[in-house]
């Protein structure tokens, strides 16, 4: 069976673990690359026309931008440590050094800069809202790295969420694909996917209303998903944590979307049950 072209597979040695471009990608907005740098290692980049948010989602790395330090960033030892990462906003034109003091990933979330010349920010660990969402086995853990509501940023949208085992996310499925508010937003997105213990997978789907796009892939440690439109949701298999970054990024920046109503029905309270199906 062919590979989807949503999947991006991660390369198991090598400093750059994962990379897509709007190029690779086929669209606009979204650019995304994690790196796997050994203690001591470095690797500098120009975020050009891009913004970047950088977050480290492992290990711990001292950062300049353009000369100036930001030191001692991160402190999990893994993505499902309980705990916020380190994250960083750096605008379009700065030079960037990452150099990890002890083994570290890294992710490096870009965007188009925008025309309103930004700050550099270093983004609190302790201000990220952490909060639970869904029910049952829809719960899952969230972390707003940097979310819609905060005005660092001209387009990026940065978060993560961790899946527990047999649980579903990104559920019921929804989609952002159409500039039309107040229904929804326009929004490209990648999901990074980790799995604990390591050798585990996870299932994704991406489709569309009328199926002209309909992916369902496995996904394994260190893959990476594209979303380009459609619905997306994620399932976590019997014994396996599932941890995800998700970047989103287009020509707005609100986070505005749409339920499969097909499946909206599961939000129902249980005193407003469905009416089209016969009841236990």
């Amino acid at each position: 069976m062919a590979r989807s072209p949503l999947l991006v597979k991660a390369a198991p040695q090598g400093r750059t673990v994962v990379e897509v471009t709007p190029a690779s990608a086929g669209w606009q907005h979204v650019g995304f690359r994690v790196l796997r740098l050994s203690a001591g290692e470095q690797e500098t980049l120009h975020t050009g026309d891009r913004e970047l948010c950088l977050v480290v989602l492992t290990g711990t790395a001292q950062v300049e931008v353009d000369g100036v330090p930001y030191a001692d960033m991160g402190t999990r030892d893994s993505v499902f440590d309980p705990v916020a990462p380190a994250a960083l906003f750096v605008p379009g034109g700065c030079q960037v050094t990452v150099q990890a003091s002890r083994a570290a990933e890294v992710a490096l979330c870009s965007a188009p800069a925008g025309p309103t010349q930004r700050q550099v920010r270093r983004l609190d660990p302790a201000g990220m809202t952490r909060s639970e969402r869904g029910k049952g086995s829809n719960t899952r853990y969230i972390c707003d790295i940097l979310p819609h509501n905060d005005p660092t940023a001209a387009h990026l949208l940065v978060v993560e969420v961790v899946t527990p085992a047999g649980h579903s996310s990104s559920y019921p499925p929804h989609k952002h694909d159409r500039d039309a508010l107040p229904e929804e937003t326009q929004l490209e997105e990648t999901y990074y996917h980790r799995v604990d213990p390591p050798q585990g997978f996870a299932f994704q789907r991406v489709y569309t209303d009328d199926r002209s796009l309909d992916e369902a892939m496995a996904v394994e440690n260190h893959d990476t998903v594209m979303v380009p439109r459609g619905y997306h949701p994620v399932v976590a298999p019997h014994g396996y944590k599932l941890y995800y970054l998700n970047v989103m990024a287009g020509p707005g920046r609100q986070w505005v979307f749409k339920n499969d109503p097909a499946h909206e029905w599961m939000l129902q309270t249980a005193a407003s049950p469905r009416t089209d199906v016969p009841q236990a």
